[in-house]
C-alpha cells in the first residue's frame, strides 16, 4: 500500500509543480490575498478528482475520443488566451497588490468559476492528471493508495504555494513587482495557448 501512495505522491509532485496555468492563478490569487485558500482548496479537489476518474477508467474514454480532445484544446486556447489578456491590461496599468487588496476585489463566487475554468478548461489538466497520473495509477498493486498520495502532493504543493505567496504578500506589495507577476502569466498563457493552437 505505502509502495503506491508514494508513487502517487512523487509522480504528481513532479507534474504539479512545474508552473502553468493554474499554479500561476493560485500565486496571482494569494499575492492578491483574494480568496487564496479556496482556491488552493478547490484545485486540490478538482486534481483528486480527475486523478480519481483517470485511475478508476477516464483515461481510456478520452484516448479513444478524438472530439472530447478537440473540444477540450480548443476551449482551451480561448480561454487562455482571454485570460492573458486580462493580465496583459493589468500589467500595463498602474494597479499595485495594496490597491487590488482594498478596491475592486472580486467575489469568492467570481474568484471560484475563474479557478474552475483555469483548471477545467486547460486540457493539459487533463494529460496530466486523467491520462499520464491515471493511466499509470491503473497499473498500481493499490490504486486507492495511489490516488490519495497524488491527491497528497497536491494538498501540500497549493497551500504551500497559497500560504507561502499570502506571508510574502507584504513585501510584494509595489506596482513593479506586480506588473512583471502579470506580464509573466500573461507571456505563460499566451505560449500555452499557441502550443494548444499549433501543435
Amino acid at each position: 500500500m505505502w509502495h503506491s501512495y508514494v508513487n502517487g505522491l512523487m509522480v504528481a509532485a513532479g507534474l504539479i509543480m512545474a508552473i502553468g496555468t493554474q499554479n500561476a492563478f493560485v500565486l496571482a490569487q494569494s499575492l492578491r490575498r483574494e480568496h487564496h485558500l479556496p482556491v488552493a482548496a478547490l484545485c486540490v479537489l478538482c486534481d483528486a478528482v480527475l486523478v480519481t476518474l483517470g485511475v478508476f477508467g477516464l483515461a481510456n474514454v478520452l484516448v479513444h475520443s478524438p472530439l472530447l480532445l478537440n473540444v477540450a484544446r480548443w476551449g482551451g486556447a480561448l480561454f487562455l488566451l482571454w485570460y492573458g489578456a486580462q493580465a496583459l491590461r493589468r500589467a500595463c496599468s498602474r494597479q499595485s497588490l495594496q490597491q487590488g487588496r482594498h478596491s475592486g476585489q472580486r467575489s469568492r463566487r467570481a474568484v471560484l468559476l475563474s479557478a474552475l475554468a483555469v483548471t477545467l478548461l486547460n486540457p493539459h489538466v487533463y494529460l496530466d492528471t486523467v491520462l499520464l497520473i491515471g493511466s499509470l495509477g491503473a497499473q498500481q498493486a493499490e490504486p486507492g493508495a495511489y490516488v490519495a498520495g497524488a491527491a497528497s502532493a497536491s494538498l501540500l504543493w497549493f497551500f504551500t504555494l497559497a500560504l507561502g505567496a499570502a506571508w510574502l504578500a507584504p513585501w510584494l506589495a509595489r506596482p513593479a513587482t506586480w506588473r512583471v507577476l502579470d506580464l509573466m502569466v500573461a507571456v505563460m498563457m499566451f505560449a500555452v495557448a499557441a502550443q494548444l493552437i499549433f501543435a
